[in-house]
């Protein structure tokens, strides 16, 4: 039997000719779906009503499925296969198992899973800052992501949503300006003041360890329209660590561009202009009046970043 994930339900696959040879005996599988909204009883009788005429105990065998579906759900598996299982008498014996696991949900279910570590991508060792964005991300029902593509870049970002963060780096490579794009990451699914200043603390660690020789760094700070994210509550965390770092910042040499819409965009853009300006941080903000990466052009264009 297996389990996987759907767009609109869990799919659960039973049969009696598993082992080595399932894939040529396909037309003997039984597909069931399991919408997300089924009640308990509702999971037990659609299980029971489809397990395959060939199995002899359908009640334990039905049993056993059932109580591996509810596993594969409170552990947040996005697959799981048991292939194969025998059944002797009324006990059942799983002989190989694989599983797949959601690291999505590591912040709801790790706890349950122990000990797992999920590798970097592509096999990449991930550096310190790194690894700790990651374990912010997965104690955070936010989603907080940091990759570090060249420490001595000139163009640092400060994105908010995931789609956001594609489009921001594409448009500085669009505009022939990679190879001075430092970072890339977002912060978005409405993260704490809390979160927001410690993702961005990191950030302004890593920015601010050395001068460019081609004059002050940039930080873009932008995203798209969020649908539910509190602008001015995250844009209070990024002027918490913004306080923090100014010292730093000015002395490194930097100018921001912000550009952001959604909840309380106005409170948050007025609130960052002037604490930046308080500090003596170049700053230019703009609101949903302006296209999205338009600040990504100016920024460029404006310091003659090669």
């Amino acid at each position: 039997m297996a389990i996987t994930t759907g767009e609109d339900e869990d799919i659960i696959y039973m049969s009696a000719h598993g082992g080595i040879e399932v894939e040529e005996n396909w037309d003997k599988v039984v597909e069931v779906k399991i919408p997300i909204t089924a009640s308990d009883e509702e999971i037990k009788k659609i299980i029971k009503e489809n397990v395959p005429a060939d199995i002899k105990d359908k009640e334990n065998y039905a049993e056993f499925v059932y109580r591996l579906y509810k596993l594969f759900r409170d552990l947040h598996f996005a697959y799981l296969e048991i292939n194969p299982l025998v059944m002797v008498g009324n006990k059942i014996y799983p002989l190989d198992f694989v599983g797949r696991l959601d690291d999505t949900a590591q912040f709801v279910a790790g706890k349950k899973w122990g000990n797992i570590e999920f590798p970097a991508g592509f096999g990449g060792e991930l550096s310190p800052e790194e690894k700790y964005i990651k374990e912010m991300d997965e104690k955070s029902g936010a989603s907080l992501k940091l990759t570090i593509l060249n420490p001595k870049g000139r163009i640092w970002t400060l994105v908010a949503g995931g789609g956001a963060s594609v489009v921001y780096a594409d448009t500085v490579a669009d505009l022939g300006a990679v190879k001075e794009l430092a970072n890339y990451g977002e912060y978005s699914g409405n993260p704490s003041r809390t979160e927001t200043r410690e993702y961005v603390k990191t950030v302004f660690d890593l920015m601010t360890r050395e001068k460019h020789p081609q004059g002050d760094k940039i930080l873009i700070i932008g995203g798209a329209i969020a649908n539910f994210t509190d602008v001015a509550k995250t844009f209070d965390g990024i002027i918490d660590a913004m306080n923090e770092y100014a010292d730093k910042l000015k002395e490194i040499g930097i100018k921001v561009y912000v550009r952001r819409g959604g909840p309380n965009y106005e409170v948050g853009l007025k609130r960052i202009k002037e604490a930046a300006e308080k500090l003596g941080i170049p700053i230019e903000v703009y609101g949903p009046e302006t296209h999205m990466t338009e600040i990504v052009r100016k920024a460029i264009d404006e310091n003659k970043v090669a």
